[in-house]
């Protein structure tokens, strides 16, 4: 996708104004994720990540030759893009340093504009390239792998064990995707156990925890945890295997529950090919704006049952978890959850075009539709 043939504008305006419906969406106290407890407050910083660095990759658009996307499955641009936005983090304090300032940059562009009668376009470059590494510079940006973090912690009544809440972030580099973990898990470690739980069963309250906390709440175990995470998760593997995955790297953590938040595919008209026939009614869609189809998967697994530690003179087994597959749903058992949502965020515009061709039936089944009208969204259409 090249830069200079407007092309790149309009991507990034229909993914600026997806983004933009997916938080008005979250932010809805009525929004189904909230059904599921902290899912939408959890999520909503992975949104302000990709916001931040599709901005980034706007600007890079602005002195680079070419930008490629993944235009015939996930409609996210493709790892490479990643890889290279965390490359130049490494270095954008030091190339930042070698540039004049945007105001300097914009005053030569205006004596350039009124010595030569042309548009300085070297220095406009320059411009983009220094917002690009501004923006990178703030931490704030989608990573390859985004680290583990606590928001929570609780004492399970029924095992006396500390649980905690845990999320980090994963961009897919085979399929493209990027993607939200959330866990909860409970530790059996006889020292954290000493520490949080309080002699009635509950935690310990001269104990302070100043959440979120930075990877798991465990000391001892959070290096290696953030190593786990980021092992097992891959788009690849299942929702069952990365908790199976979880639970055999360590003898005291217990993962209950796995949710994986799957963004994509994203339909923008003119620019993605993932669905001819999505994109023919989407390009007579007037406003590039309006003219994207955004799609996500919400899955689940957790544990059924706990299998009790076996000790023995010559061997012995730590407990490990038994996690529910949903046999009965043949889609649940393809993807290897317990269960499984899908959801379609679309503008007014769009959803008018896709309900006029007749298509709207078949291109949503199966979907929660969730329509975007000004600041408002109204779901199950």
């Amino acid at each position: 996708m090249r830069a200079d043939t407007g092309a790149a504008g309009a991507y990034f305006r229909s993914m600026r104004a997806a983004l933009k419906g997916l938080r008005v969406y979250l932010a809805d106290e009525k929004s189904p994720l909230y059904a599921h407890g902290l899912v939408g407050q959890v999520i909503i910083p992975y949104v302000d990540r990709l916001e931040a660095t599709f901005s980034a990759w706007e600007n890079r658009v602005g002195f680079i030759e070419r930008f490629r996307i993944s235009r015939a499955d996930s409609g996210f641009p493709v790892f490479q893009n990643v890889l290279t936005l965390e490359n130049d983090r490494a270095t954008a304090e030091e190339r930042l340093a070698a540039m004049p300032d945007v105001e300097t940059l914009k005053s030569e562009m205006a004596d350039f504009i009124l010595r030569h009668k042309e548009f300085p376009a070297t220095l406009q470059e320059q411009i983009a390239e220094r917002l690009y590494l501004e923006e990178i510079g703030k931490d704030a940006v989608f990573a390859p792998f985004i680290l583990p973090e606590t928001i929570r912690v609780s004492i399970n009544p029924k095992t006396d064990r500390p649980y905690y809440v845990v999320h980090w972030g994963a961009f897919d580099g085979s399929k493209s995707l990027p993607m939200v973990y959330m866990a909860t898990i409970e530790d059996s470690s006889e020292g954290i156990a000493k520490m949080l739980v309080g002699k009635d069963g509950k935690l310990n309250p001269d104990i302070e925890i100043p959440l979120p906390v930075g990877g798991l709440l465990n000391p001892e175990l959070a290096r290696a945890f953030d190593a786990s995470a980021e092992k097992n998760s891959a788009y690849s593997l299942s929702p069952a295997t990365i908790a199976q995955n979880l639970d055999a790297d360590f003898e005291h953590l217990h993962p209950k529950q796995l949710r994986r938040f799957v963004l994509g595919p994203f339909y923008s008209a003119g620019v993605t090919d993932n669905s001819d026939r999505i994109s023919t009614i989407l390009s007579k869609v007037r406003k590039d704006e309006n003219a994207w189809l955004l799609t996500w998967t919400m899955q689940e697994v957790f544990s059924k049952t706990e299998r009790p530690a076996k000790r023995g003179l010559w061997s012995s087994e730590p407990a490990r978890d038994v996690y529910h597959i949903e046999t009965d749903d043949l889609e649940a058992t393809r993807q290897g959850v317990s269960a499984y949502q899908k959801h379609a965020l679309v503008p007014h515009d769009a959803y008018q075009a896709l309900y006029a061709s007749g298509e709207a039936e078949s291109i949503f089944s199966g979907f929660t539709v969730h329509v975007v009208s000004g600041n408002q969204v109204i779901s199950e259409v």
